[in-house]
């Protein structure tokens, strides 16, 4: 029922079997010729699988902000090397979202609208609008003023008082 031994082109099926992705050989994954341990060349065929993920990954603030968060959580060697893996995230990705983190929080990890980012600030309108106010209101105002101050003049001329009420008719 049972044989004893396998043949070599068996043997490298079984170990082929047991070798993860990262440990096949480049002519493994890409369906080119492989030799056994025999000698005896053997082609396999390509894996015709695509994997779903297209073009590059975009994250939220809150997801940037939380990994930020773990990561400064963990305390052990090798913990935050367990968090990239898990979550599929290159260091670089943690290196830069800490930078971000501590420059702003939340807001400036809020990257994820796509295209040029505005430059101008938001209250750049609203300033303008406030600075044209206050030089109108500037302009009556001296305005005003110089027409206190010719009444002022005229008054000392025709010896009335400023007030409408002159010295001796007050009561």
């Amino acid at each position: 029922m049972f044989r004893r031994g396998l043949n070599a082109a068996e043997k490298i099926d079984l170990v082929s079997l047991e070798r993860s992705e990262a440990e096949r050989s480049e002519a493994e994954r890409s369906g080119g010729l492989t030799k056994s341990a025999g000698g005896q060349v053997r082609v396999s065929a390509p894996d015709p699988e695509v994997s779903a993920a297209s073009g590059r990954r975009r994250f939220s603030a809150a997801y940037k902000a939380r990994i930020v968060r773990q990561a400064d959580a963990c305390k052990e060697p090798g913990e935050i090397g367990a968090l990239l893996r898990r979550e599929g995230l290159y260091s670089s990705h943690l290196t830069h979202w800490r930078q971000d983190y501590r420059k702003g929080a939340e807001s400036a990890l809020a990257d994820d609208k796509r295209g040029r980012k505005r430059t101008k600030n938001p209250l750049a309108d609203e300033n303008q609008r406030l600075g044209r106010e206050l030089a109108r209101a500037q302009k009556k105002l001296k305005q005003a003023e110089l027409i206190i101050e010719f009444q002022k003049n005229l008054c000392e001329i025709l010896g009335i008082s400023p007030t409408g009420v002159s010295e001796g008719e007050e009561k």
